[in-house]
């Protein structure tokens, strides 16, 4: 059993457009980080402590979230 099939999308499901359900997931992967953004206007942060959290939590959100609402921010490079 892969990691992602221990997840069925069916179950994070709303019922009506009326429910409150994410439009948009923004994945910072240099802060370890996910926006979680709402159809009514809020935005939630998780942020992750460990590479592993932060693993466990992508793992969730590709198996149960649409591909076309989910971005990624760009790399951060630091210049001299």
């Amino acid at each position: 059993m892969t990691a992602e099939s221990q997840y069925n999308s069916e179950d994070y499901r709303v019922e009506t457009d009326e429910d409150e359900h994410l439009t948009r997931v923004v994945i910072d992967t240099c802060a370890r980080s996910f926006y979680l953004y709402s159809n009514e206007g809020d935005v939630k942060v998780v942020e992750c402590d460990t590479s592993d959290e932060f693993m466990n939590v992508l793992t969730l959100v590709r198996a149960v979230v649409s591909d076309d609402i989910i971005a990624y921010t760009e790399m951060r490079v630091k210049t001299p």
